[in-house]
């Protein structure tokens, strides 16, 4: 299904992906395009770029989410819930409503990998990216890694791939959107205050395979619980799946480690890549990212050693178990993209062999804390600050997990000051980690501004830590 010719288009929510695609329209006005009406919602107010693009034709309405006029297209802004009046009322105006990935499938169809999942979909997308282009294919990397795919649309070069990261909001609208590789890393609880249930929240991961077929390539980490139980959703209409895991799953097409080499199968044919400890990013959820993209580049084309030279000079993401720097003996990794509690379990994995004062705290998210809780305490970890919004009730839960005392537990009012407290409580060899397993609104406009006050502060303490050091000589 296309666009329609002439189309009055309607967006909702002046954030990036609306106003994105508001600028692919206004040059089509007149054209393809008959009318651009933006509703920025109900606190929304005119900006510097909105004046811009209202001086070229777009109809802004601020201060209201209700929506008034006919539109073919509606183009919704992922903030905005299906569940909400605003979206709601937006449908009702509309011939019919989408995400701005379906917009930018519509417009530009052809050779799509979907990478979605609770968490990992940043780091699969970047390696992904990475590993076809050390193929030497053209490959961008879209969706919430960044751009946006419709302000790439454009500029996009005949035979480049686009990698999209989209998450379970930008797939909940998805209608025709079509991959030749699909990617499900994981499932579990998050996002429920947008999807109303966790039911929802999986059905719209599984919307990315819906028009996959034989030719396409489904990939799916069958250890996981939540990713596993979508496989009948996934599967269907002869979809190839590749089962993806740490341990080989016996299907005709895998990608698993054995003897502590990753490996892919596809059509039973068996490729070796490289050992573990070769790959610069740590952590067995790491292994299953680097199998997922490497699965991808494999089937996509890419030759073996180009694919092992790529995995091999991939490095860490910021915000997502980097390294920051070294005080006292003590080093500090910055994971402010850990926003769940998953998500800082898998972190631990890439420490298994050191002690950790671990940070947890920001905007409470009201996730279930108690399983996460026991597994902290039975892990490498050695003392827990909890500091920010969520810090009572992150702490009482630990209270109440650690009866055996097995874990330090302290307390700080923000994040700076819970990196002070962790600095008194970590010993020479110990580990740092910021893995908030929260939101970062309390503090900060999201986990990039948090991780990065995170860092200048270390790099504070660093440079006084080394001025004390040499005063001292």
């Amino acid at each position: 299904m296309t666009l329609p010719d002439h189309m009055d288009l309607l967006v909702l929510g002046q954030g990036t992906s609306g106003l994105d695609v508001v600028r692919w329209a206004v040059p089509h006005l007149g054209e393809a395009v008959a009318s651009i009406t933006v509703y920025g919602g109900a606190t929304s107010t005119p900006s510097d770029a909105t004046r811009a693009l209202e001086d070229a034709g777009v109809r802004f309405v601020w201060g209201t989410e209700d929506v008034e006029g006919s539109y073919d297209v509606c183009v919704a802004s992922p903030g905005i819930s299906e569940f909400s009046a605003f979206f709601e009322s937006g449908r009702a105006a509309s011939h019919e409503i989408m995400g701005e990935p379906e917009f930018a499938y519509r417009l530009s169809p052809e050779r799509w990998v979907g990478i979605t999942g609770t968490n990992g979909k940043t780091t699969t997308t970047a390696l992904a990216t990475h590993l076809l282009r050390a193929a030497g294919m053209d490959a961008c990397a879209v969706g919430n890694i960044g751009d946006t795919p419709t302000s790439q649309v454009a500029n996009r070069p005949g035979g480049s791939w686009f990698v999209a990261e989209l998450s379970s909001y930008q797939l909940a609208t998805s209608s025709t959107l079509h991959p030749r590789v699909g990617v499900l890393l994981n499932i579990t609880p998050d996002h429920l205050a947008w999807h109303r249930t966790h039911e929802a929240y999986a059905l719209a991961k599984c919307r990315l395979f819906s028009h996959m077929g034989p030719d396409d390539l489904a990939i799916v980490d069958v250890e996981d619980p939540g990713a596993a139980s979508m496989l009948a959703h996934i599967a269907h209409d002869g979809v190839r799946v590749l089962s993806l895991g740490l341990a080989d799953a016996g299907t005709r097409d895998a990608a698993f480690v054995r003897d502590g080499t990753l490996v892919v199968r596809l059509d039973g044919t068996e490729t070796p890549l490289v050992a573990v400890s070769e790959l610069k990013i740590a952590g067995q959820h790491n292994c299953i990212n680097a199998l997922a993209a490497s699965a991808i580049a494999l089937f996509l084309g890419a030759a073996a050693n180009d694919v092992r030279a790529g995995l091999k000079t991939f490095a860490a993401l910021e915000h997502r178990i980097e390294p920051v720097c070294t005080i006292d003996g003590v080093r500090f990794y910055n994971d402010s993209k850990a926003t769940n509690t998953d998500a800082v379990e898998k972190a631990l994995t890439a420490f298994a062999h050191d002690e950790v004062v671990l940070l947890l705290g920001g905007h409470d998210k009201g996730t279930p804390l108690d399983e996460f809780a026991a597994h902290v305490v039975a892990s490498t970890v050695r003392a827990v600050v909890c500091y920010g919004e969520a810090r009572e009730r992150f702490l009482q839960t630990f209270v109440d997990a650690n009866r055996a005392g097995a874990v330090e537990l302290a307390e700080a009012e923000n994040m700076c000051d819970a990196v002070d407290v962790a600095r008194r409580l970590a010993r020479r060899g110990d580990v740092v980690l910021l893995s908030p397993a929260c939101s970062s609104f309390d503090e900060f406009s999201g986990f990039e501004e948090r991780g990065r006050v995170y860092k200048d502060y270390l790099a504070r303490l660093r440079d006084d830590a080394a001025a004390a050091a040499e005063e001292q000589q």
